[in-house]
């Protein structure tokens, strides 16, 4: 209907214009009436009916931009005028309409917006004669049209274009009216949708708020129980249906509930573990890995461990979620617990060790080890551990640790600035078992161990700390770096290098001539100055004899009981010249006496 009505419209103006004949001014096209112009009291018929066409039209029309277009039509049809621009409010402000095509509508605009919503004079070049006219509702300024001609309109003319304002001015009232009303109604359906998508999500609130309770209600009760992981595995299997199990940060089973546990578990690998809690620890809650939703148990931003659903089928939903992240959250807190009660107890032995390694009485010593469960009665060595590419931290304490227990020793842990040292209550049986381990447990095998030679008494544990390092550092310089190296197995290498004390070259000569000392003093022989005489001569017989002033067969029989009561052989390469220098220590720096 309003197309047909806007077509009329337009065929109206068309027909209108053919009674126009074109003339010319200053180069601009303008059209002229043919007769004389009407009374301004007595508006012609067809400006009437036209007039008419156009309210329809205009009232018809919903969209403001085309009703704008429309006026502006049918004002440049109705006489010698021309509609150089519309304007719309639009958020407060005129915007230009988009049927402006002309260069100057910028510098229009401006003064248009000066006039703050009044009727009033406009220039553009080359029209002598330009009004801006508002169209005004009841809601305010709808906007302007501005109208110019060649020469001033006469009082009707004027008279209707103010009638086509008014009308141009109630039709976009209209048609704002409308918009408003179509806007509000799908602002009230918006409404209804959102209000029935609230109620919806109330009723799955209080469901979840059921769940939740419910979950927390068990897994507190759990905890009063002090059930430990196998209570919250228990639980959460109860909760969910899916097997759920607990590791510690190593990727060692705690606890398993549910069925498909594997036997025997797999055994962890430290460096794939590390970047699973990596993945898991940089995004919040739990995590898909392969067939398992996992969380950490991670008290304070520090990891203990894994609580985890194994969900093969993929069919864990939030409630899933929900009940595991309750159950981490209740393992961190009674973990927490545990820690600290092993804090404790690590702090204690530590101390009691790093009192040891400095130096203290033996009674002291025994009622500390005592009380922290630790019998230092027995011999004891001490074993210090150093792994290049890891730091002596806490963690590669752990790991010695539970090594250490592991292999059946009972120890005493403390940790140094770049290594970690045990005070055991047995040599390790297998020299390789020790390193083997732990390079297992750190994924490297660049690792060093040093081991003392026994020791009887607590107040000695400081100079086997020394012999303990003195290894160490042997096997760091050795050709073979890594592995483990005895002190008592060192040999000429006990007292070589910087910081040797009087002591140890008399534990030396006591290793290797010791027999034959206390042989010469029971027997009032001279094994020991024999020995020496013989290594002094190079090993020549003859000259050895004559030195001290004995037949050559006399030497062969002390040689011969040398070898007898000492257990070496002169023959041995080793053996030759650890006895060497035992001799020379003995004679030179030791006086030449047992």
């Amino acid at each position: 209907m309003a197309g047909s009505r806007t077509h009329s419209l337009h065929h109206r103006c068309s027909d209108r214009a053919k009674n126009l004949t074109p003339g010319s001014a200053r180069g601009h096209t303008t059209f002229t009436r043919r007769g004389p112009r009407p009374s301004p009291l007595n508006p012609p018929d067809h400006d009437i009916r036209d007039l008419a066409v156009l309210s329809r039209a205009l009232f018809d029309t919903p969209d403001e931009d085309t009703i704008l277009r429309l006026a502006m039509a049918h004002i440049a049809a109705a006489g010698p005028y021309r509609a150089e621009a519309g304007y719309l409010t639009v958020g407060g402000d005129l915007r230009l309409s988009p049927t402006n095509g002309t260069p100057h509508t910028s510098a229009l605009g401006r003064s248009v917006r000066e006039l703050a919503g009044q009727d009033g004079p406009v220039t553009v070049p080359g029209r002598p004669w330009g009004r801006a006219l508002g169209l005004r509702g009841l809601e305010g300024l709808r906007g302007y049209l501005v109208v110019t001609s060649r020469s001033r309109p006469t009082e009707a003319e004027q008279t209707l274009l103010a009638t086509i304002a008014q009308q141009t001015a109630a039709a976009l009232s209209v048609a704002f009216a409308r918009r408003r009303q179509r806007e509000d109604s799908l602002k009230l359906h918006r409404l209804r949708d959102e209000h029935a998508a609230l109620q919806r999500q109330l009723i799955s609130v209080a469901a979840e708020l059921v769940y939740q309770r419910a979950v927390q209600s068990l897994v507190a009760d759990v905890t009063a129980s002090s059930g430990g992981e196998e209570a919250i595995t228990r639980a959460i299997h109860r909760l969910t249906g899916l097997p759920a199990l607990v590791e510690d940060r190593f990727g060692r089973l705690r606890s398993w509930t549910g069925p498909g546990c594997p036997d025997p578990y797999p055994e962890p690998d430290p460096v794939r573990q590390d970047e699973m809690l990596h993945t898991v620890a940089c995004q919040a809650g739990p995590v898909r890995i392969k067939d398992r939703l996992v969380s950490l148990i991670r008290p304070h931003g520090e990891i203990l461990g894994v609580l985890a659903l194994v969900d093969t089928g993929n069919v864990a939903d939030e409630h899933c979620v929900l009940a595991l992240e309750h159950g981490a959250a209740s393992l961190a807190s009674e973990l927490t617990h545990l820690r600290d009660l092993a804090d404790v107890g690590r702090r204690l032995h530590r101390e009691l060790v790093d009192d040891l390694l400095a130096g203290t009485d033996d009674a002291s010593a025994y009622a500390r080890s005592a009380a922290v469960g630790h019998d230092l009665h027995r011999d004891h060595y001490v074993v210090v551990m150093h792994w290049p590419n890891r730091p002596a931290d806490e963690s590669f304490a752990q790991t010695v640790g539970r090594t250490a227990s592991a292999l059946g020793m009972g120890s005493l842990l403390t940790r140094r600035s770049d290594h970690v040292v045990l005070v055991a209550d047995g040599r390790p049986h297998d020299a390789s078992a020790l390193h083997e381990e732990l390079s297992r447990e750190t994924g490297t095998r660049s690792g060093m161990i040093g081991v003392s030679a026994s020791c009887a008494s607590p107040n000695e544990i400081p100079h086997h700390y020394q012999e303990a390092q003195r290894a160490l550092e042997v096997r760091r310089h050795s050709r073979e770096r890594y592995g483990t190296t005895f002190f008592d197995e060192l040999g000429l290498y006990r007292i070589l290098g910087p910081g040797n004390e009087y002591r140890e070259l008399e534990t030396f000569v006591q290793e290797w001539l010791g027999q034959l000392i206390d042989y010469d003093s029971l027997h009032h022989t001279a094994m020991v100055e024999t020995l020496t005489r013989y290594f002094s001569c190079g090993g020549n017989y003859d000259e050895t004899a004559d030195s001290l002033s004995i037949h050559r067969s006399t030497l062969r029989y002390r040689l011969q009981r040398i070898r007898e009561i000492s257990g070496n052989d002169l023959a041995n390469v080793e053996d030759r010249l650890n006895l060497q220098v035992a001799t020379r220590i003995w004679k030179i720096v030791l006086g030449g006496h047992g």
